[in-house]
């Protein structure tokens, strides 16, 4: 089962995948350098010191016959392109939130909408100003079906519960589709 998690620059991305994969995750992180100032926004990432280039990988085996696949997908604008091919196949997707820059997860949402993926969102603590959980929702013009945690993607049992909500919210879904489907098919 794929899982993209996606978000702005330096949410906590790779440190959601890290911390809760079962195998030492593969990531295409590179040292960002003075070349990189001029294409991205680095102000409000200020001790950050490199970035994903292409996409982080790790595992989380559920069971004999489940397997969890999670995709970090790179948060630069620079590399939105490979958004869309990292949501081929995805079951759902965790969109990152910084609150301190809650504008940043605009195009995230945008783009699982477009691709009808069904996502939670997930507030990374990096200890900003607090914002309820209405303020939030109005700023991403959240719907009330959609799933909003808090989490510290440093934290395994965080990250854990995040995918958890993901799941629990997949699976919430099917069973509110499976009766319609049911009732549309023709005996």
């Amino acid at each position: 089962m794929k899982i993209v998690v996606v978000g702005g620059f330096g949410v906590g991305k790779t440190t959601l995948v890290r911390s809760v994969s079962e195998i030492r995750p593969l990531n295409t992180e590179e040292t960002m350098t003075r070349a990189g100032e001029e294409v991205d926004d680095t102000s409000a990432v200020g001790t950050k010191t490199a970035t994903t280039v292409a996409f982080d990988f790790g595992r989380i085996t559920l069971d004999a016959h489940n397997v969890l696949y999670l995709f970090g997908a790179p948060g630069q604008e620079r590399f939105w392109f490979l958004w869309d091919r990292l949501f081929s196949g995805t079951l759902g997707a965790v969109v990152l939130v910084d609150t301190r820059r809650i504008a940043d997860s605009w195009y995230a949402i945008d783009r699982l909408e477009h691709h009808g993926t069904p996502f939670i969102v997930a507030c990374n603590d990096f200890g900003g100003p607090a914002h309820t959980e209405a303020e939030i929702r109005e700023a991403l013009d959240l719907g009330e079906h959609v799933p909003l945690v808090e989490c510290d993607a440093r934290d395994r049992s965080s990250s854990k519960y995040v995918l958890i909500t993901l799941i629990e919210h997949l699976r919430t879904q099917v069973a509110r589709a499976t009766p319609q489907a049911l009732q549309e098919t023709p005996v």
